[in-house]
């Protein structure tokens, strides 16, 4: 641990003398095997898996228990650039650079879909919950709606004037957030597909990444100006302002650790994995071990641990858990 990073700790323990002292992360396991840059990392809603996408074209599953690979998922002729798991684990969605979505029965690792419609690279992608819709994004500034069963475009959405680079749905599946390097985060109503609220920050700077939290009052957002935000919807004001990191170039993925104490998560083109406290905004560790921007991070949701995924001169996906007592 940093002299700063535990100085940071003793500090918000002095603040509140009932927080548990903060377990440090530490590297676990480190999983190479694709070819090209790690585009996304997630774990599937029951934690039992972790999946990875790729320039190399593919993806990879892991069983996140023993992190040995359970399947690569070929199909898409370009760069994949997000991936997403479905409610039940059984699929998996992927957005691609050849401007398709693609559906993958994730038991067999066979491509169940080809989802056509974006005119340019499809750059993001998520499941609602009830995992029957699917959400995407892309170069071409529209979001898009998909019904999974048909494989369908059942909505497209005019949402920005320039790449759209993130969307998810709220836990509910009620609303759409969607970001591009417009400036703007939008909430969409997923049912009609109107706009309800477009969040604007003074200053503008383009739009990276976002994400709901997970009671779905807030969004994470995070910004090409080093800085990570957290809004509140009902209000359209920003409450916390998250620094340290390095983030003026890439859509670098952020998220929520919920597992042991409120904390946020995120890549960044230092190298390292930074988690700061939800509430102080206090960085707490600084992960280091890649050898290249950290592009995405994603946190398991029962136990502590979090997988990380870096650019073309690392290609490998670290796994962190907290040391053990």
């Amino acid at each position: 641990m940093t002299s700063s990073s535990a100085a940071a700790t003793a500090t918000a323990e002095a603040a509140d003398p009932a927080a548990a002292p903060y377990k440090p992360y530490a590297l676990a396991m480190t999983l190479n095997g694709h070819k090209a840059a790690i585009s996304a990392v997630k774990f599937s809603p029951d934690g039992n898996l972790l999946a990875s996408s790729s320039a190399d074209k593919t993806l990879r599953a892991y069983s996140t228990a023993s992190l040995s690979p359970l399947h690569d998922f070929h199909g898409h002729s370009q760069g994949v650039s997000d991936l997403a798991f479905s409610g039940d684990t059984r699929l998996l969605a992927s957005a691609s650079d050849d401007k398709t979505l693609r559906l993958w029965d994730v038991p067999t690792g066979t491509l169940l879909k080809t989802l056509h419609g974006h005119t340019n690279y499809a750059f993001c992608v998520n499941f609602n919950p009830h995992s029957n819709l699917l959400v995407s994004g892309s170069f071409d500034e529209t979001v898009r709606v998909w019904d999974v069963k048909s494989g369908k475009c059942l909505k497209v959405l005019p949402a920005h004037s320039d790449p759209v680079t993130a969307v998810d749905f709220n836990h509910g599946g009620t609303m759409i957030v969607s970001s591009s390097y417009d400036g703007l985060c939008r909430i969409w109503d997923a049912s009609t597909g109107h706009c309800m609220k477009t969040l604007i920050d003074d200053e503008n700077p383009p739009v990276s990444f976002v994400k709901f939290s997970p009671n779905g009052k807030f969004i994470l957002v995070g910004t090409l100006d080093n800085t990570l935000r957290l809004w509140n919807i009902s209000t359209g004001k920003f409450i916390k302002t998250y620094t340290g990191h390095e983030n003026s170039k890439y859509c670098i993925s952020a998220s929520f650790s919920v597992t042991n104490g409120k904390y946020v998560v995120s890549g960044s083109e230092d190298k390292c994995v930074y988690l700061w406290e939800l509430q102080t905004r206090k960085v707490v560790q600084k992960l280091e071990g890649h050898t290249d921007a950290v592009i995405s991070v994603a946190c398991h949701p029962t136990e502590n641990m979090i997988a990380s995924g870096a650019l073309g001169d690392d290609k490998s996906v670290k796994i962190w858990t907290q040391e053990k007592e």
